[in-house]
């Protein structure tokens, strides 16, 4: 590959600096860290590859793996369809439940349980035996990641999202559940990985607001949301 000059614009943080809560952003600086081809990265996402610059976040995605490919560099293309869609109602589900200002509390629970339900989807995918062959074997272990044992476009996709899920538990006290281990497990495992680099935990936090606290809403608004896992039907 000729050398040619990328600049990745992201979100900035409140300071100015560091990377903001963009899950767009989030996703395009995962996939060159993945890459690992040299970049300029400035605080907007807007990606400059020789002076042309290229806005949307999938066509800037698309070019990156078209034009940073194999043998030059990794193809970071998932080996199964199946990981492309997995998880991808998580966050529409979670919006829906953390943008309700102070609905009712069987509204609170019913919104609940749809993310639930989505969340165990993810898990059960992530739970799922895998061999190096690529074949699945209930004798081996579940992936790290949503195709394997390594990163892809999938991950770089979902995991912005999910980390606000995660995040931002704390503003309606209703955390992903511990009977959820596949979820866990791939939230501890990008913790070690280039994700680690792009996540905006603080800034989440901070646009969020304080946690919900019978002292700043009425009690039965702020009262931990309780809904059983078991109770949560996967379909």
């Amino acid at each position: 590959m000729a050398e040619t000059k990328l600049q990745l614009f992201v979100k900035a943080s409140e300071d100015g600096e560091s990377v903001g809560h963009c899950p767009s952003c989030q996703r395009l600086f995962m996939v060159l860290l993945l890459k690992g081809v040299p970049f300029t990265l400035t605080t907007l996402p807007i990606l400059l590859y020789d002076s042309d610059a290229k806005t949307d976040t999938l066509q800037i995605e698309d070019f990156l793996e078209e034009t940073l490919g194999p043998p030059d560099f990794p193809s970071l293309a998932p080996r199964y369809r199946e990981s492309n869609t997995a998880g991808n109602d998580v966050f529409h589900k979670f919006s829906a439940f953390i943008k309700n200002p102070v609905p009712a509390r069987e509204g609170v629970l019913a919104l609940y349980q749809q993310l639930l339900r989505a969340l165990a989807r993810l898990d059960s995918y992530l739970q799922r035996p895998w061999s190096t062959s690529w074949r699945w074997s209930r004798s081996c272990s579940p992936p790290r990641f949503l195709d394997g044992d390594r990163l892809t476009l999938a991950d770089c996709s979902l995991l912005p999202k999910l980390h606000i899920v995660a995040v931002c538990a704390h503003f309606r006290q209703a955390p992903i559940p511990a009977g959820l281990p596949g979820v866990r497990r791939y939230l501890d495992s990008a913790a070690g990985e280039e994700f680690k680099y792009v996540s905006a935990g603080a800034e989440i936090l901070a646009a969020t607001g304080p946690p919900c606290t019978p002292a700043s809403a009425p009690p039965r608004v702020c009262r931990p949301i309780k809904a059983s896992l078991s109770a949560v039907r996967v379909s």
